[in-house]
């Protein structure tokens, strides 16, 4: 198959020229998908088979356990009056763009390292790509949502505005929003979804060396990766520090007074929120541990960077995935009405207590009762 190279300066990467003598990696290219693909690529043998089941094996996991957990989360959060607050609808927002995330990602995954190369054709690499930047992008907007609520409540208090349904919904909305005119603007001619180095994946376009793909990875990187982690930041920055500032004073306060605890129903509760925001913080420190490989990877084909693989671009999208993994994982253990509920439907899924601490029961369950009435 004779393909076009690019004229412009290519990157030398000798230390793989001599496993050519193997084919290269274009050899497994489909004739509908040959365009498509970056003639960089040539420079690299095939994959090895059995790395092929490993990550298939791998990715299969992934999505067993990723479809359970976030299942089971949006079954509990929607299904139980209530859970349904006004913070855990985003919460619950996350657990289904997670669960979609897994459930048309994985699957195709799976059938393409088993053919060892993309055989779905054009569009479905367009849709698989559309897929996993929506999903990523809710998700990652929805973290960065719970992350200003807790900021809210727990930084702000009284004087700042408090989430409705209405306010939650109307966030959640404008998240998906976002997130579609992001991952449809490569259909409508600024960059383009292609297939990765590894022929098992399909992405946005960050090797080809033309302004208009990187100017869209650029801003798309800016709104959706570091805009968020700046707000993230800040949010927990100035969280912690309200806790530990609260925490300090009451200590002073309860040693003047030679008692050992001041703590009040209004106190647990707010010792309540910052463990839910600890929760928080947990699931998008997690989740960018996950993601920021692969935006590095990224970022090496966009300022051309020696020494990026096929091998390495099926490793960062592989770990990607394992982002829709852990907040199931976080919430079932560290949220108390959660893991009562889910012992209530499902027993067997649930190990150690499920009871709340009894000073924050009086708090939590005044709170709950509140929202539920003015919602209802």
């Amino acid at each position: 198959m004779e393909m076009t190279m690019d004229s412009s300066p290519s990157l030398q990467f000798p230390k793989f020229e001599a496993q050519l003598s193997n084919g290269s990696v274009l050899d497994r290219v489909t004739p509908d998908m040959a365009h498509l693909v970056n003639p960089y690529w040539s420079k690299f043998p095939p994959m090895d088979s059995t790395m092929s089941q490993i990550l298939g094996l791998f990715t299969l996991a992934l999505l067993l356990i990723s479809a359970c957990g976030n299942g089971v989360v949006v079954f509990i959060f929607g299904g139980t009056k209530s859970l349904r607050t006004p913070a855990n609808l985003l919460v619950l927002n996350l657990a289904f763009s997670d669960f979609c995330m897994m459930v048309s990602q994985a699957p195709v995954m799976i059938i393409n390292f088993y053919h060892e190369t993309w055989i779905l054709g054009p569009l479905w690499c367009d849709i698989y790509a559309i897929c996993g930047s929506m999903f990523g992008c809710v998700s990652i907007w929805s973290m960065c949502m719970i992350a200003l609520d807790r900021y809210n409540v727990i930084v702000k208090g009284v004087s700042g505005q408090p989430m409705t349904i209405k306010l939650a919904l109307m966030k959640i909305i404008a998240i998906w929003l976002f997130a579609t005119f992001w991952t449809l603007a490569p259909l409508m001619g600024w960059s383009r979804y292609v297939p990765e180095g590894n022929l098992t994946a399909c992405s946005i376009d960050y090797m080809t060396r033309d302004w208009n793909p990187r100017s869209y990875l650029l801003t798309y990187s800016l709104l959706v990766y570091f805009t968020p982690l700046f707000l993230i930041c800040y949010s927990y920055w100035f969280i912690i520090a309200a806790v530990a500032a609260h925490e300090k004073a009451m200590r002073e306060q309860a040693k003047k007074m030679n008692v050992k605890s001041l703590r009040s129903s209004e106190d647990c509760e707010k010792s309540a929120e910052a463990k839910l925001a600890k929760v928080a913080l947990t699931t998008i420190s997690l989740w960018f541990m996950a993601w920021t490989p692969y935006l590095i990877i990224c970022y090496c084909g966009l300022f051309e960077v020696e020494g990026l693989t096929p091998l390495n671009t099926i490793w960062g999208a592989t770990f990607a995935k394992t982002s829709a993994v852990y907040n199931p994982i976080v919430y079932g253990i560290s949220h108390p009405k959660y893991r009562l509920v889910l012992k209530e439907k499902c027993p067997c899924c649930v190990f150690g207590s499920t009871e709340e601490p009894k000073p924050d029961a009086p708090a939590a369950e005044s709170q709950g009762t509140t929202e539920a009435e003015s919602n209802a």
